[in-house]
């Protein structure tokens, strides 16, 4: 593991790039003890301080772990799909709102992935996967929900599908196009959005899937996926209208 001390970017950056990259190369390895901060300092030739910066940086990323005591140190951690899918989830949202990502944008890669999906979850769902989703369907469908609580539902809906799949790599993969799109989307649409016609959808899609009818499946996502593109335009030129009416 080395570093450059003449570059320009943070010597404790480069210090947590180095023992990543040797993380994930396979030259640590899981439960593996990293050298002591004074073995680190003198192999990077940097101060304790400095290192101590760059391993609070590897476990903020779930990288390592600390243990103390007489065989205590820093360890590399074996991160969940849990974990790496809740950081997916942030640095998602956080791409999206600040990059001014476009709604037709964000809603084409979401559907698509989505539905990609939804073949492997039509054959692999679990009885507890369509239970989850007839249960926020019937929640979608209570009078007195709030727009705040229809959104959460509809996150829960399609995250079923998506775990349907069985599939840990598709579910890390799409937890940010589930979970940070979706409530951006929602946000945009809301306003226009008729909720019988998306609790149709979705019972049309929780129906394909029992069935192990991936072609109705996919059907049914298309036409959500031109119902909220529609919703988007609607949205936006309503937005559009408000603002030029404001600013006569």
């Amino acid at each position: 593991m080395k570093i450059d001390p003449k570059s320009s970017a943070d010597l404790s950056a480069q210090i947590a790039k180095a023992i990543r990259d040797a993380i994930i190369s396979g030259d640590l390895i899981v439960d593996e003890r990293l050298p002591s901060e004074s073995e680190l300092a003198d192999q990077f030739q940097v101060s304790r301080p400095t290192v101590r910066e760059a391993l609070k940086r590897l476990a903020a990323q779930n990288l390592i772990r600390t243990q103390r005591g007489a065989s205590g140190g820093a360890f590399v951690r074996r991160l969940s799909y849990d974990e790496a899918a809740s950081q997916h989830i942030t640095t998602s949202t956080l791409l999206l709102s600040m990059n001014a990502v476009d709604f037709e944008t964000a809603c084409e890669a979401r559907f698509a992935l989505e539905r990609a999906c939804a073949p492997l979850s039509a054959k692999r769902r679990t009885p507890d996967h369509l239970a989850t989703m007839r249960a926020e369907i019937h929640r979608q469908a209570q009078p007195g929900l709030s727009d705040e609580r229809f959104c959460e539902s509809d996150v829960a809906f399609h995250r079923a599908l998506v775990d349907g799949a069985a599939n840990p790599v598709l579910s890390y993969q799409l937890a940010g196009a589930v979970e940070a799109m979706q409530p951006l989307m929602n946000m945009i649409t809301f306003t226009q959005r008729n909720r019988d016609v998306i609790i149709g959808l979705h019972t049309r899609i929780a129906n394909a899937l029992d069935a192990q009818d991936s072609a109705a499946a996919d059907i049914a996502l298309a036409e959500l996926t031109a119902y909220t593109l529609t919703l988007g335009e609607e949205a936006m030129a309503a937005r559009a209208a408000a603002k030029a009416q404001s600013e006569r």
